[in-house]
C-alpha cells in the first residue's frame, strides 16, 4: 500500500539525506480502483436508530434515517449513531451519514500528512485518503473511539485513549494528581499512576516531624474525586490504574485496602443497603473506582520462589526499615485477589528490560487496561485490525495484503500526533518527544476458530504469536521509513542502543517461534523478514516511534467493526444475539463456526446438524456428527467447555515477546477455584514473561448487579407482621424395591477398562438400584464402586431422581475415558460419563432425555435423514413440532439473517436461526437462558442490558457503553 520513494536517499537515510531532493511516502492502491471512490462500490441504506432502556420501557436515544452499508450490522449502526455522530440530535448540525463520519475524520488525516511533508505528492496523499476510507468502510480496522468522539470537530483533537501520570512526595503534586486525573475523566478517557514516590505512613514528615499520612490515604480522595466526575455527566464508572511497588513500607495495606471493603460491602449488603454497582448505598464504600496492581520486580519473586525475606525500604532515605517473609506477602495479595480480584500484577522487571527509551525514565505505571506501559506523564492513541478480514477463501492468512495495511495505519496514527490535543501540557511534551502508538488487533479468537485450531493450543498459540510479530515487526519497519521523511522522536538520540537493543530481542524471540502448519510458517517468514528490515532501516534512519503496539480490549470499537471476538480474547459463546432491520431479534450460531467445520473437513448435512444442535445447547458435546478430537475447537470464554485459565496466560505469553506494550486481559476462574490457584497462576505470569496479570474469580465481588433477584430476596426475606406460619417438614420415605424386579444387566468397555453394570427397576419401570462391578473382587477399586453404587441406590429409593444423577455425573472427566463397545455411546469422558448417559438412555423418557442432549444412535440417525430426533407422523408432521409451544421463525426473519449474513454460511444460518428469548438482550444474557448458567457481569448504566467481558473491561451489546476506557 505504502513504500518510500526510493530515487534519493531520503527513502532510506538519516539528516543529512533529508536535504536531498523529494522526498515523502509513495502510496500504492491495494483495495482501491483509481477512479472509483470507496462510497461508489457499496449498496446505502437508511434506518432507524431507537435505543430503549428494557427495565424501564424508556427510549434512551432515537435518531431516524442513519445511513450506512448494507453490509453493516444493525449493533454496528447502532453503536457508531449512537456514540460516535457529532451534534445535538434532532438539529441540522447533526451527523446523520457513515460517510460524515470517515470523512471528518479521515480528511483531517490528509491534511495533516500533507501539512507535514509525509506524502511525496498530492496523488499520493489522495491515494491515502481512498485507502484509508476503505478500509475504515469494510471494517478492516478502527481508530480508538476519541478519534471518533473529536477529530474533526470543534472539540480539543484528542486522539489518545489511554494515560500515565505521575505524582511526587508533595501537597502540591499530590493535589495536581486530582486535578490532573479529573481533567482525562471528564474527557471519557482513563489514567494510571504509580503512587510509590509518596513516603509510606511508617515515616516522618519534614516540616513538622509527624508521622506522614501515606498513599493509600491519599487514594481516597482521589477515589471520590473519580466517582463525582462520573455522577456529574459520563454514563459509565471512571477508568484508573493506581499502582505501588512491591518495596514500599505500606504494600501490606494497599493490597488488603479493597479486600476490607468488600467485606464492607457484604455486611452492608446483609443489612439491606443497596450496594449494587451503581447503587444508591456504594458510594459510601471506598476505593470502588479504581484498578490496584502490585509493581513485583525480580528480586521479590526469587524471594518467593527460595521462600527467603524481602526489604521494604523507606522513601526518603532508601533505606531498608523492615523486612518481611516474601511467600506471606505473596500469599495476602493472593488471598486478596482471591477476595476481590485486586491487586493484578506487572512485572516491573519484565516491563523495563523492554523498554526502549530507558535513558529518560523508567516504566512505572500502566494505563487503566494494563496495555499501555510507557513513560510518566504520557499518552497512547490506539487502533485495532479485524484479524477475520485477512483470512482468504482458501483458509490461508493473506500476508501481504496485512502487511500493506498495517503501514498506512501506522502512518495515519503517527500523523494523527502532529495535531493533536493532549489534557495537559506535561503530556502534551512526553508524547510529542516520544509518539507512542499502539496498534493491536481484535478477533483473534474468531480467527483460530475459523482456521481450525483450538484457542488453547500449540497451533493456536503459534498463529497468534507469528500474527502478531508480523505487526509489531512491520510497525518498526514503517516507523524507521518515517523517521527517514519527517526525523525520528526527539528522545531517539539518547535512547538509540536501548532501542536497537529492544529490536534484536523482539527478532530473537520471532525466531523461537515453533512453528505447526502452513499458515503460521507462512506468516512466520513473513515477520522475520519484516524485523531484519526494520532493524537495518532503523540503523541508519532510527525510529520515528519510541512505542508501536498494544493488545487493547476493543469493546466499543470491536462492535464497530463486527467483530465476533475483542482482542486476544477467545470466543464468548457459540451461540449469539443478534439485533435486525426494523426491530427484533435472533439466536444465531456464530457465523465462524460453519467455516471452521469447513476447514476441519465438514461437509452438507453434517454441518447443518451440528450448527442446530449448537443453536439448541449453546455447545458441541455430543452434537450429530462431531468427532470429539474437535470440541476443543469450539472451546470458548465461558460455557459447557470454557478455556481454562492456564489457557489464558499461555496465550498472552505466546504474544507478549511482539509487543511494545502489554495485553489487556483479565483472566477468569471459576468460583470454586482457590487461593492457591491464583498465587499459581500470578507466578506462572512472572515464569512465562508477561508483563502484567490480573485476574477475576466467578462471584467474588457484591458490586456487580446481575438482576433484580436482591430486590426480590429483601421482599422474600421479611418477616410478616402480623401472621405465625408454623413450618412443618416432611421426611422422606424410602421406597424399597419388590423382593423380585426386573432388571438390565450391561456389559460395558470404556477406554480399554471393561465392566458390568446391573440396574433394577420398581413396578413401574423407574430405576431404583444400581450395582456396578470393576476389577478383581477385593480390590480399592471394586470396594469404591460398591460404595458408590450403594449410595445412588439409596438416593433413588429415597426419590432422588434419576434425571439428577444423570445431570451431575455426565461429562465427569477421569481416566479411563475414550471410545466404547456400545453403539449409543461411542464415545465418553469417564466410566461414570458412560454409565449414566447408558441408565438415561435405558429410563428417561425421550422429552427429558433430550433436554440433557442424550440420544441414542437410532435417534441420532434420523435427524439426519429428517432432520428431527423423534419418530415421523404419518402426515410428515414430527412430533417435536406437534407439541412445541416455540413460535415459528418468521420467514420475513429469515430473509432478514440472510441479508445479513455471509454468503458462505447464510443457508446455515437461516436453518438455525429462531427468534431470541424474549428475556435475552445480549449474548450475556442469551447464554444463560440457553445454559442455565450465570454470566458474573454488571449490568449497563445507559441501557440496562447484562454486559460482557472485554480484556479487563466489559461492554454492554445493546449502546456500546464499556466499564473502563475504550
Amino acid at each position: 500500500m505504502t513504500e518510500t520513494v526510493s530515487n534519493s536517499r531520503a527513502s532510506r537515510g538519516g539528516a543529512g539525506a533529508r536535504k536531498g531532493a523529494k522526498k515523502g511516502l509513495s502510496i500504492q492502491r491495494v483495495y482501491t480502483t483509481e477512479g472509483v471512490h470507496p462510497y461508489d462500490e457499496v449498496t446505502w441504506e437508511r434506518r432507524d436508530v431507537v435505543q430503549t432502556n428494557w427495565k424501564t420501557g424508556e427510549n434512551v436515544f432515537e435518531q431516524r434515517g442513519v445511513e450506512f452499508p448494507d453490509f453493516w450490522s444493525v449493533n454496528a449502526s447502532t453503536i457508531v449513531t449512537t456514540k460516535y455522530f457529532r451534534g445535538a440530535v434532532g438539529s441540522d448540525q447533526r451527523e446523520t451519514s457513515l460517510k460524515q463520519l470517515l470523512d471528518r475524520v479521515v480528511l483531517t488525516y490528509v491534511k495533516a500528512g500533507k501539512e507535514h511533508g509525509y506524502f511525496a505528492t498530492d496523488a499520493d496523499a489522495e491515494i491515502f485518503e481512498h485507502e484509508l476510507t476503505y478500509m475504515l468502510l469494510h471494517q478492516v480496522f478502527s481508530f480508538n473511539s476519541p478519534v471518533w468522539f473529536n477529530v474533526g470537530t470543534s472539540s480539543p483533537q484528542q486522539v489518545s485513549a489511554c494515560f500515565i501520570l505521575a505524582v511526587d512526595d508533595s501537597m502540591d503534586s499530590i493535589l495536581n494528581w486530582y486535578r490532573e486525573e479529573g481533567l482525562i475523566f471528564k474527557g471519557g478517557s482513563g489514567a494510571g499512576l504509580n503512587l510509590s514516590r509518596i513516603r509510606s505512613s511508617k515515616e516522618l514528615l519534614r516540616s513538622s516531624g509527624g508521622t506522614a499520612s501515606g498513599p493509600v490515604s491519599f487514594m481516597r480522595g482521589a477515589d471520590a474525586s473519580a466517582g463525582t466526575i462520573k455522577s456529574g455527566g459520563a454514563t459509565r464508572r471512571a477508568a484508573k490504574m493506581v499502582v505501588l511497588d512491591v518495596d514500599h513500607p505500606d504494600i501490606v495495606e494497599f493490597v488488603e485496602t479493597k479486600e476490607r471493603e468488600e467485606e464492607k460491602i457484604r455486611v452492608l449488603r446483609d443489612a439491606g443497603f443497596d450496594m449494587d454497582l451503581g447503587g444508591s448505598d456504594i458510594t459510601s464504600v471506598q476505593y470502588q473506582n479504581a484498578n490496584n496492581s502490585v509493581r513485583v520486580n525480580d528480586a521479590f519473586m526469587e524471594a518467593v520462589e527460595n521462600g527467603t525475606e524481602f526489604g521494604l525500604t523507606a522513601r526518603t532515605t532508601g533505606e531498608v526499615i523492615e523486612t518481611i517473609d516474601a511467600r506471606e506477602l505473596w500469599g495476602k495479595m493472593a488471598k486478596a485477589a482471591w477476595a476481590c480480584a485486586d491487586p493484578g500484577i506487572q512485572y516491573d522487571s519484565t516491563i523495563n528490560d523492554w523498554h526502549t527509551t530507558p535513558e529518560s525514565g523508567r516504566i512505572t505505571a500502566s494505563n487503566p487496561c494494563s496495555e499501555y506501559m510507557h513513560l510518566d506523564n504520557s499518552s497512547c492513541n490506539l487502533a485495532s485490525l479485524n484479524l477475520l478480514k485477512f483470512l482468504n477463501d482458501d483458509g490461508t492468512f493473506a500476508v501481504e495484503k496485512f502487511v500493506k495495511s498495517v503501514e498506512l495505519i501506522i502512518t495515519a496514527m503517527d500523523i494523527s500526533i502532529t495535531f493533536a490535543d493532549f489534557p495537559t501540557e506535561a503530556i502534551g511534551d512526553t508524547t510529542r518527544k516520544f509518539r507512542q502508538l499502539g496498534i493491536g488487533y481484535a478477533n483473534l479468537g474468531a480467527l483460530l476458530m475459523a482456521s481450525g485450531l483450538a484457542y488453547d493450543s500449540d497451533g493456536g498459540r503459534a498463529l497468534a504469536a507469528a500474527i502478531t510479530s508480523l505487526m509489531t515487526g512491520t510497525s518498526y519497519r514503517r516507523s524507521a521509513e518515517l523517521a527517514g521523511i519527517v526525523g525520528p522522536y526527539e528522545g531517539y538520540a539518547k535512547n538509540a542502543e536501548p532501542h536497537q537493543r529492544v529490536m534484536r530481542k523482539h527478532l530473537a524471540a520471532n525466531d523461537d517461534i515453533k512453528t505447526k502448519h502452513a499458515m503460521d510458517i507462512a506468516v512466520q517468514k513473513e515477520a522475520t523478514k519484516q524485523w531484519a528490515e526494520n532493524l537495518k532501516i532503523g540503523e541508519t534512519n532510527g525510529w520515528r516511534n519510541a512505542q508501536a503496539s498494544v493488545l487493547a480490549p476493543t469493546g466499543t470499537i470491536g462492535f464497530m467493526m463486527d467483530c465476533d471476538t475483542t482482542g486476544i480474547e477467545p470466543d464468548f459463546s457459540l451461540v449469539k444475539f443478534k439485533k435486525l432491520v426494523g426491530g427484533g431479534s435472533l439466536q444465531v450460531v456464530n457465523q465462524t463456526i460453519p467455516v471452521a467445520l469447513k476447514k476441519l473437513g465438514y461437509t452438507g448435512e453434517t454441518i447443518e446438524a451440528i450448527v442446530e444442535y449448537i443453536a439448541e445447547h449453546g455447545h458441541v458435546i455430543d452434537a450429530p456428527g462431531l468427532r470429539p478430537e474437535h470440541y476443543e475447537v469450539f472451546d470458548c470464554a465461558v460455557g459447557e467447555r470454557a478455556i481454562k485459565p492456564m489457557g489464558h496466560v499461555r496465550m498472552m505469553a505466546a504474544c507478549q515477546p511482539f509487543l511494545s506494550g502489554a495485553i489487556s486481559k483479565t483472566v477468569n476462574l471459576p468460583e470454586t477455584a482457590t487461593v492457591d490457584d491464583i498465587a499459581d497462576i500470578y507466578f506462572q505470569g512472572w515464569k512465562l514473561g508477561l508483563k502484567a496479570l490480573a485476574v477475576y474469580r466467578d462471584n467474588c465481588k457484591v458490586g456487580q448487579p446481575l438482576s433484580d433477584a436482591k430486590a426480590k430476596s429483601k421482599d422474600a426475606d421479611k418477616p410478616a407482621e402480623t401472621e405465625v406460619k408454623t413450618v412443618v417438614v416432611e421426611k422422606p420415605i424410602r421406597r424399597r424395591l419388590p423382593k423380585k424386579r426386573q432388571s438390565i444387566t450391561t456389559s460395558f468397555s470404556v477406554g480399554g477398562a471393561e465392566g458390568y453394570m446391573t440396574s433394577g427397576a420398581h413396578e413401574n419401570g423407574d430405576l431404583g438400584e444400581l450395582f456396578l462391578k470393576l476389577g478383581k473382587q477385593g480390590s480399592t477399586l471394586a470396594g469404591v464402586m460398591d460404595a458408590f453404587s450403594i449410595a445412588v441406590s439409596i438416593g433413588l429409593q429415597y426419590g432422588v431422581p434419576l434425571e439428577t444423577f444423570v445431570t451431575k455425573f455426565t461429562n465427569l472427566k477421569f481416566e479411563p475415558a475414550g471410545l466404547t463397545d456400545d453403539s449409543d455411546v461411542r464415545m465418553a469422558q469417564s466410566i461414570m460419563d458412560y454409565v449414566f448417559r447408558r441408565l438415561a438412555l435405558d429410563y428417561l423418557d425421550f422429552d427429558t432425555r433430550s433436554a440433557l442432549g442424550i440420544y441414542s444412535a437410532e435417534e441420532r440417525q434420523r435427524y439426519l435423514d429428517t432432520g428431527s430426533y423423534e419418530p415421523v407422523e404419518g402426515d410428515g408432521t414430527t412430533a417435536a413440532e406437534l407439541v412445541s409451544d416455540e413460535p415459528k421463525a418468521d420467514p420475513q426473519v429469515a430473509k432478514q439473517v440472510e441479508a445479513e449474513s455471509d454468503v458462505a454460511s447464510a443457508k446455515v444460518q437461516v436453518e438455525s436461526a429462531r427468534p431470541a428469548p424474549s428475556t435475552a438482550h445480549t449474548s450475556a444474557e442469551l447464554l444463560e437462558e440457553i445454559t442455565g448458567g450465570a454470566i458474573d457481569s454488571p449490568l449497563c448504566m445507559t441501557c440496562g442490558t447484562k454486559m460482557r467481558p472485554a480484556g479487563s473491561c466489559h461492554v454492554c451489546e445493546g449502546c456500546g457503553s464499556t466499564s473502563g476506557c475504550s
